[in-house]
């Protein structure tokens, strides 16, 4: 759930995962993580910088 709704935010800014990765300063491998489910908690941090990126509330990931 919580990577559809950073995908469906990507596709509606023309965003791609790299351009995520570029404006958060988070690692590829970091992205890979969340996109995969290997990180199901991710940190407070990262979701702040991810919901910046997409200048979303951190209420839609939930």
């Amino acid at each position: 759930m919580l990577w559809s709704t950073i995908k469906s935010k990507l596709i509606e800014k023309n965003m791609t995962e790299y351009e995520l990765g570029k404006i958060t300063g988070l690692g590829a491998q970091q992205i890979y993580q969340i996109k995969k489910r290997n990180s199901e908690n991710p940190r407070w941090l990262t979701m702040v910088k991810i919901a910046d990126a997409l200048d979303i509330s951190l209420d839609e990931f939930r």
